[in-house]
């Protein structure tokens, strides 16, 4: 039995923005990441754990600073001097798109840090090249389209076809590797890739959409004892009636409100031959809120919005987000400095307004169209949906309108129309 921890994503340059550490002068949201990882690492230690695989998205791109650098080799020097063997699978992030430039974990792999291994091209690595651990690991880094692309045969091809050559030459060569494993030991796959059917959040709209997609069916192979997969954020496991267990860990801190309902962890999986257990270890992590506040009435407006809010002390130090739901006519109404002191405890508060002209209004019983009302129940109806509640106003635009209308039925010109609404307002 091998017993190992499994991670991925962990973006720790991701955000950068935003108050900072006075000691460290690192953002406070890179030191959240940071905390994450620091819990990994020290529960990979005191778990006694013999293998850590990370499966791919070490930074926010390929070039990370060397503060952020340094940061991420503490933690890996940490597991080195552990004695735990640990393996970093290039991303997509890691990855640079030019050809021939480093990838972000270069200095892992140029360097040959004692206990560690760097999965920068697919691979298969045997005991020999794991410490002696009676386990071999399959590992499949970021495969890009236009390096895929580079080495095939596209001239007249439609773009359909060339996508199903790709994806046929990713499940042979995952394929060759399944087939050059010792059945008598127990493998493991690594990947940083989307496998069909896995679900995301907000990382289909920001790295989704034109991934290479291998099928779920090519993982549930029975040379495998445990997936281990990077690059899509959201935890879960591709084959909870099957086996092997093939597991998105997810990323460690949560990005954004796209990830509100995620739960941040880590796996530690005991690996066997044809025999493996897992469980999920949760991180903590910034909490997130989010608040919705639909105003319907123009009385006490603010005192509305605070009465919804989450309790002061609930937002301390968390990211909040309160939504606003109100027409656009109250916008005066809202009393922004009175929230904003209510959230002053939140670590960030993000308020969004979503202002309306009007609201949908019902048509006076038994009509079933604008067609069958009067000219005068429609003003009365334009009136309701620009929530116009000053009656004196309404009296007044209404006797004009009644005016004009007169007017137009008697068939007077534009002039005596004007002449005709000036003696009303005289008159008035």
């Amino acid at each position: 039995m091998v017993k190992i921890l499994h991670f991925s994503d962990a973006h720790i340059d991701m955000l950068r923005q935003g108050r900072r550490d006075p000691q460290s002068g690192l953002p406070i949201r890179t030191l959240d990441f940071l905390q994450a990882l620091d819990t990994i690492t020290e529960s990979a230690v005191s778990e006694k754990v013999q293998l850590v695989i990370f499966a791919g998205d070490a930074y926010r791109n390929q070039l990370p600073a060397p503060t952020f650098q340094r940061e991420w080799g503490k933690r890996i020097l940490r597991l080195s001097q552990a004695g735990i063997f640990t393996i970093l699978v290039v991303g997509n992030h890691d990855i640079s798109p030019a050809s021939g430039r480093a990838h972000a974990l270069q200095e892992f792999e140029t360097l040959q840090i004692p206990n560690t291994h760097v999965i920068s091209e697919p691979c298969l690595l045997k005991p020999v090249d794991l410490n002696g651990l009676p386990l071999q690991v399959i590992g499949l880094p970021w495969v890009s389209r236009s390096g895929l692309m580079a080495f095939m045969e596209t001239q007249g091809k439609s773009l359909k076809d060339v996508h199903e050559d790709m994806e046929t030459v990713l499940t042979d060569l995952l394929k060759n590797l399944l087939d050059e494993v010792d059945p008598a030991l127990p493998t493991v796959l690594t990947a940083h890739v989307t496998v069909q059917g896995a679900v995301y959040g907000n990382e289909r709209s920001v790295m989704l959409g034109r991934d290479l997609v291998i099928p779920p069916g090519l993982l549930k192979d029975e040379r495998l004892d445990y997936v281990a997969l990077g690059h899509i954020h959201q935890h879960q496991n591709l084959n909870e009636k099957g086996y092997p267990p093939i597991i998105y860990s997810g990323s460690i801190e949560k990005m954004d409100f796209g990830e509100i309902r995620d739960q941040k962890g880590y796996i530690i999986a005991e690996v066997e031959r044809k025999s493996t257990h897992f469980a999920f270890s949760k991180l903590q992590g910034r909490k997130f809120l989010s608040c919705e506040v639909k105003i319907d009435e123009r009385e006490d407006i603010t005192e509305t919005i605070l009465a919804q809010m989450p309790a002061r002390e609930t937002l301390q130090d968390a990211i909040f987000r309160l939504i606003l739901h109100y027409p656009r006519k109250w916008e005066a109404l809202i009393d922004e400095r009175r929230i904003r002191a209510y959230a002053e405890e939140a670590f960030e508060f993000y308020l969004v307004r979503n202002t309306h002209d009007g609201v949908r209004v019902k048509l006076p019983e038994g009509s079933s169209s604008l067609t069958q009302i009067s000219s005068r129940q429609l003003l009365d109806l334009y009136w309701e949906s620009v929530h116009m509640d000053d009656d004196a106003q309404v009296e007044e635009l209404q006797r004009m309108a009644t005016t004009i209308m007169h007017s137009y039925e008697r068939g007077e010109s534009a002039d005596a129309l004007l002449e005709g609404i000036h003696r009303k307002r005289d008159k008035t």
